[in-house]
């Protein structure tokens, strides 16, 4: 029998002409490659195509789209309610946040008012999904640098037992679909504060402890000081927020500027960078968790009693008149806001996500210009973006 010859696998890179600024041809080539698309278990379904003198990027052009699930459409042929799971989806490490604007954004519609017990719970999951989405990026960027291993399974381990928390009081590890409009689905369960206060405690430990291995490592520093630099100036016009805008030294967050929730009852400050480099966009993760535990302690030691959901708030038959509203908040990765429009129907005339993720993907190119090509895994993963809230 005569062997059949597969076709030659098709290669993911291409010799370009070397061309100077003015177009003048000069020694040698550029390669261009395509840097995925990566497995979930990375960054997400995701892309870069990337133009390289030698190991120094030249171009870079980030590409998704992967994996596209309809989000809005599917929000606007969908009742209200039905749409609060599906934001579970979005940012899947940040459900609580991802739940929590949504729910504005309808209350907002629908002048619904949220208990004071409500509130307090909502900004308590809230700084404990900050907690965990810092924890596992100060894990995943020192993995991308390739430190296999020992800070990605610390920072899990404390992972684990916020997640624990979230599950014994939503049902559910990551998918939580707890948040209701005009409150949230079901109380704290028995011993829960006292289990929650305990990991709040222990916390600050965790964070000395990782610091002393990590934040004075001379390889860590090498790797990400004065490398992926982006200025006050490119941050602000492009929209960028979150910890990646204060890393460039803008003072903007939406839990001081919007004073949604009862964040104005919590003193903390919010922690700046000078340079915007890698590295104090890791310092600012780990400082915002020193802030989210000052938030932490007093919220669980003073939570009132009472009811946790607006009684005005008819889930069944729920048709908020005609209008529009837009309702953010400060998500662990920036502004995550949803647009909404009713013309009275049970579900959206327009339902719009602005995404923290997709706003803050946009400058990935500034930020890699003129560094190797190994620096730019580094740098797309001080961004911090899940692709379930860029491709929606």
């Amino acid at each position: 029998m005569s062997a059949t010859l597969e076709p030659p696998p098709a290669r993911n890179y291409e010799i370009l002409p070397k061309t100077d600024t003015d177009g003048s041809p000069l020694d040698g080539d550029l390669l261009e490659i395509a840097m995925g698309p990566q497995h979930p278990s990375t960054h997400g379904v995701f892309r870069m195509d990337v133009v390289l003198d030698g190991e120094t990027v030249v171009k870079l052009k980030p590409v998704f789209g992967y994996l596209h699930r309809n989000h809005e459409k599917i929000a606007e042929n969908t009742t209200y309610l039905g749409s609060m799971p599906y934001t579970d989806r979005l940012d899947y490490f940040c459900s609580l946040t991802n739940n929590w604007a949504y729910a504005l954004s309808v209350e907002k519609l629908a002048g619904l008012q949220v208990p004071e017990r409500a509130e307090f719970i909502r900004v308590i999951t809230a700084e404990l999904t900050r907690l965990l989405n810092h924890t596992c990026l100060a894990g995943f960027l020192l993995q991308d640098m390739g430190a296999l291993g020992t800070p990605l399974m610390y920072a899990f381990r404390e992972r684990e037992k916020i997640l624990d928390l979230i599950e014994s009081l939503t049902g559910a590890r990551m998918m939580c679909n707890y948040m209701r409009f005009g409150g949230c689905r079901v109380d704290l369960p028995a011993g829960w504060l006292e289990g929650a206060m305990a990991v709040v405690e222990n916390y600050p430990r965790f964070l000395d402890e990782f610091e002393a291995l990590l934040s004075g490592n001379e390889i860590l520093m090498a790797r990400t000081q004065n490398v992926g630099k982006l200025s006050k100036e490119l941050a602000i016009s492009a929209g960028i927020t979150g910890p990646m805008l204060r890393a460039s030294g803008v003072d903007y967050d939406l839990r001081k500027v919007d004073r949604y929730g009862i964040y104005d009852r919590f003193p903390f400050r919010v922690p700046l960078g000078e340079h915007g480099d890698v590295f104090d966009r890791y310092m600012i993760r780990v400082l915002e968790m020193r802030e989210s535990l000052k938030i932490l302690e007093p919220a669980l030691r003073d939570i009132p009693a009472g009811p946790i959901i607006d009684p005005k708030a008819k889930l069944r038959a729920f048709k908020p008149k005609a209008g529009e509203a837009y309702g953010r908040i400060e998500s662990p990765k920036g502004e995550l806001g949803f647009y909404l429009i009713s013309d009275g129907g049970p579900n959206p005339y327009r339902y719009r996500v602005r995404p923290p993720s997709l706003i803050n993907l946009t400058i990935l190119e500034d930020m890699c210009l003129g560094h190797n090509v190994a620096d730019v895994i580094v740098i797309l993963g001080s961004v911090d973006i899940v692709l379930g809230e860029v491709d929606r």
